[in-house]
C-alpha cells in the first residue's frame, strides 16, 4: 500500500520522534511505500529512515523551493512547482493518508485532503495519528463540527483518530483491504 504521510520537517523531541520511528518501522516491515514531502531533515528524515531501513520504499514529492532538502536516496523523487501541485501529487500517488505531528504546513495538507474527501473527490482513508495527545484539540473541534451539523457526512466516515501507530496501520489495512 502507498501511504502518504503529512508531517513536520522540524527537529522534534523524543516524545514525537520515537513513536514516529516505530510507526515507520511498521510501514517498512509491512512492505508499504512511504509517500511523503521528500525532505531529508527533521521528523521527515526520521520516518523516511525508519521505513527504508525496515525494507519499505520511499516516494518523495518535494517542491522547487525546498528541493535542496530532498532526500537523495529515495526510490523515487518528484519535484513539484508549488505547494498546491505537491499536495495533488501526494494524494494521487497514495492509497491512504496519515497525518502526523506538524505545523501549519501539515495542518494545511490535512484540511485540504479532508475537504476533498468531504466533497467526494477521493475516498481514501485518512488517519490522524494523535501522538502524545498532539491533536486532542483538533479532535474536539471535529467532534463539535460533527455535532453541530457542519459536516455533510459523519465524522467517522471522514477521519479516524488513532492514538498509536499499530491502530493507525490496522485501520488503514482494513480500510484498503490489505492484509
Amino acid at each position: 500500500m502507498n501511504i502518504c504521510v503529512f508531517l513536520s520537517a522540524a527537529d522534534l523531541d523524543e516524545r514525537y520522534t520515537r513513536p514516529a520511528r516505530e510507526f515507520a518501522e511498521l510501514l517498512g516491515k509491512g512492505g508499504h511505500t512511504l509517500v511523503w514531502g521528500g525532505s531529508d531533515v527533521g521528523l521527515m528524515k526520521v520516518v523516511a529512515d525508519g521505513v527504508q531501513e525496515a525494507g519499505g520504499r520511499l516516494v518523495g514529492v518535494s517542491v522547487e523551493f525546498l528541493a535542496y532538502k530532498a532526500r537523495k536516496q529515495a526510490d523515487e523523487m518528484i519535484t513539484a512547482k508549488d505547494l498546491a501541485e505537491r499536495k495533488a501529487l501526494l494524494l494521487e500517488k497514495s492509497d491512504a493518508i496519515v497525518v502526523m505531528v506538524g505545523g501549519t504546513g501539515t495542518l494545511d495538507e490535512a484540511t485540504d485532503v479532508l475537504e476533498l474527501k468531504k466533497h467526494g473527490k477521493h475516498a481514501k482513508p485518512v488517519v490522524v495519528l494523535n501522538t502524545a495527545g498532539f491533536y486532542d484539540g483538533l479532535k474536539e473541534q471535529f467532534r463539535r463540527m460533527d455535532a453541530e451539523g457542519f459536516l455533510p457526512l459523519p465524522l467517522t466516515d471522514l477521519v479516524f483518530f488513532a492514538e498509536d501507530g499499530v491502530s493507525a496501520l490496522a485501520y488503514l489495512e482494513e480500510s484498503v483491504g490489505v492484509r
